[in-house]
């Protein structure tokens, strides 16, 4: 497993190589431009050569881009839908460009509407934006579900996919605090691994193309999105052990979204800390 940390690309994109290097990350995972703004970040070709000669250097392996905050790809704003629609096709054409292993996209949000409409609307806007980029996939993301976002079940991600069509560059993104937080009890290794059966009966493992770690402040089914520090929430260093070492999951990247002790983010021992952890959980699975 690649196990690293979301870092910023302040400064030039291949700052984002060195700091992943200072946390001893095989992983990162970085906006590609501000995400609560809606214009772009302008990325020249030498900035994304220089990403890429420096990635090429340095023990990192796989690059995740995550799609700004402000994408609802579900809305029935007009507006908001062109924006999310040409924010995301950015995000994919910057990828392309810098080798991403995946773009990882919160699905939207159905808000106070009907979800089945939201999903019918997420999956037009999403089939748009592959259709004008090339090769970099793309990762939804299940959802804690509150406030209405979409993805918060297996069967609400099986839909979405269905409704973006059979494009092969389609794929998930699995954040274990929003799997607890909408009711997977993923503690246990049995617990991790009945999720990931019901993942594979209704839409296949090999979907499955990134990951997101983080433990989370709030109860099972809460529905709240509140990332805890590694081993520091409800899951705890059982349920991270858990999450991290399921078969099915190896060699993925997976990416740490922790708030770190100072707020900053995860750091090089937190990073080290999951890498510990998922030894444990495989020596635990015999």
């Amino acid at each position: 497993m690649l196990i690293g940390a979301h870092v910023s690309p302040a400064g030039g994109l291949p700052k984002a190589i060195d700091r992943g290097v200072e946390r001893g990350c095989r992983a990162i995972q970085i906006f590609n431009q501000s995400p609560r703004m809606w214009r772009p970040t302008a990325r020249s070709a030498e900035d994304m050569a220089a990403f890429r000669e420096a990635m090429a250097a340095s023990q990192i392996d796989a690059v995740l881009i995550h799609a700004v905050y402000l994408l609802n790809c579900a809305s029935d704003d007009a507006d908001i839908q062109a924006k999310s629609l040409a924010s995301l096709t950015t995000s994919l054409r910057v990828g392309r460009e810098i080798g991403c292993s995946g773009v990882i996209l919160h699905p939207g949000s159905a808000k106070t509407g009907d979800v089945p409409s939201a999903i019918a609307r997420a999956g037009e806007t999403i089939r748009a934006a592959l259709a004008d980029s090339e090769d970099c996939p793309l990762h939804l993301e299940n959802t804690a579900g509150a406030g209405g976002t979409l993805g918060r079940s297996v069967d609400e991600l099986a839909d979405l996919l269905a409704a973006c069509g059979g494009d092969e560059r389609l794929g998930l993104c699995l954040d274990s605090c929003h799997l607890f937080a909408s009711g997977y009890d993923i503690r246990t290794i049995v617990g991790m691994d009945e999720t990931l059966d019901e993942i594979s009966a209704k839409i296949g493992l090999d979907r499955v193309g990134s990951l997101h770690l983080n433990d989370s402040q709030t109860q099972l089914g809460s529905n709240r999105d509140r990332h805890a520090n590694v081993g520091r929430g409800e899951l705890g260093e059982e349920g991270c052990a858990a999450f991290l070492s399921a078969p099915a999951l190896a060699g993925l990247p997976c990416i740490l979204e922790t708030p770190g002790e100072d707020r900053s983010g995860a750091s090089a021992e937190e990073v080290a800390l999951a890498v510990t952890l998922r030894e444990r959980g495989v020596a635990a699975r015999g």
